[in-house]
C-alpha cells in the first residue's frame, strides 16, 4: 500500500518537474514474473524507473540504504522498507546466494523483480560489465528478462549530490523481453552464465546508447578512489612545502628588515 501512496504523490511531482519520457512500456508483461534489468546511473533510478509502469517493481537494494544513522539514515530506511525494497549484502559468497534466493522468492510470487547487473552505480556514465547473478536468476526462475534503460539520470542526481538538478529531461526505455530458454538447466555452467549476462548487458548498451567498458564498475571506483586519495596526499605535501617555503621567506624578510633597521640606526648615530 505504501508503495502506491508514494507513487501517487511522487509521480505527478516528478512529471511536472522533469517531464520524463517512456518508450516500450508495452514490452513489460502485464501479469506474471519478470526480471527488470537496468543500468544504474543515479540514486534517482529507483524513482524514475518504475514511474511509467502500472505494476510494482521490487528492487534488490544495497543494504547500506537500510543501515544509515541519523535523520538521513532513518528517512532512507523508512522509504526503502515502505516501498518494499529488499536489502542485499554485496560482499559475495553466502551473501550472494542469499540475495539470489530472495530474488527467486519475489519471482515465485509472480512479481516484477528489479536488479542492477553492474552491482553499483556507474562512476562516469558508462556501462560496465555485469555480474552473473542476474543470469542465475533468469535461468533458475525461467522468467522473462526485460531490459530497462535509464537515460540522463546521472545528470539529475550524480553521486555525491543531495539536491536533484532541474532542467534535465530523463528517459526510460523498455526493451523486448529476452528469451534464454535455450540455456535452461545449465545454470551451473559459468560459461553459460557469462554468455547470458553479456547478452543482457549488450541489450542494455543498445537501448541506452552508453559506451560499454568490459570491467567491473566496483573495481574502477576503487581505482578512482585510490587516485583521488593519492592526489589529496600529494596536494597536502605540496601545501606543506609551500607553507614551509613561505615561512622561510618571511623569516628572511624579517632578518633583512631588521638588518636594514640596524644599518639605518647606526648611520643616524654616526651622523
Amino acid at each position: 500500500m505504501f508503495y502506491w501512496v508514494v507513487k501517487a504523490i511522487l509521480g505527478p511531482l516528478l512529471a511536472v518537474l522533469w517531464q520524463p519520457r517512456a518508450e516500450g512500456v508495452e514490452n513489460v508483461p502485464r501479469r506474471g514474473p519478470a526480471i527488470m534489468v537496468s543500468n544504474h546511473l543515479s540514486f534517482s533510478d529507483h524513482f524514475f524507473g518504475p514511474l511509467p509502469l502500472p505494476r510494482k517493481i521490487t528492487f534488490l537494494a544495497k543494504s547500506e540504504y537500510f543501515t544509515g544513522t541519523g535523520v538521513k539514515g532513518f528517512a532512507s530506511r523508512a522509504f526503502f522498507s515502505g516501498v518494499g525494497q529488499i536489502p542485499i549484502d554485496r560482499s559475495g559468497g553466502k551473501a550472494s546466494e542469499a540475495a539470489l534466493r530472495t530474488g527467486l522468492r519475489v519471482l515465485k510470487r509472480g512479481d516484477l523483480l528489479g536488479i542492477y547487473p553492474e552491482g553499483t552505480r556507474s562512476p562516469d556514465g558508462k556501462l560496465y560489465r555485469g555480474r552473473t547473478g542476474v543470469a542465475r536468476l533468469a535461468l533458475e526462475s525461467r522468467a522473462p528478462v526485460v531490459p530497462m534503460a535509464m537515460i540522463n539520470l546521472e545528470k539529475i542526481m550524480p553521486p555525491g549530490r543531495t539536491v536533484p538538478k532541474l532542467g534535465v529531461r530523463p528517459q526510460m526505455k523498455f526493451g523486448e523481453p529476452l528469451d534464454f530458454s535455450r540455456y535452461y538447466g545449465m545454470e551451473e555452467d559459468q560459461r553459460v552464465l557469462r554468455a547470458v549476462t553479456d547478452e543482457i548487458m549488450y541489450a542494455l548498451m543498445e537501448l541506452s546508447g552508453q559506451e560499454y567498458v568490459d570491467r567491473y564498475a566496483q573495481a574502477v571506483k576503487k581505482e578512482q578512489d585510490a587516485e583521488a586519495k593519492e592526489a589529496r596526499r600529494e596536494q597536502h605535501a605540496d601545501d606543506k612545502e609551500r607553507r614551509k617555503a613561505d615561512r622561510a621567506r618571511r623569516k628572511e624578510e624579517r632578518k633583512a628588515r631588521k638588518a636594514a633597521e640596524r644599518e639605518q640606526k647606526k648611520a643616524s648615530e654616526e651622523g
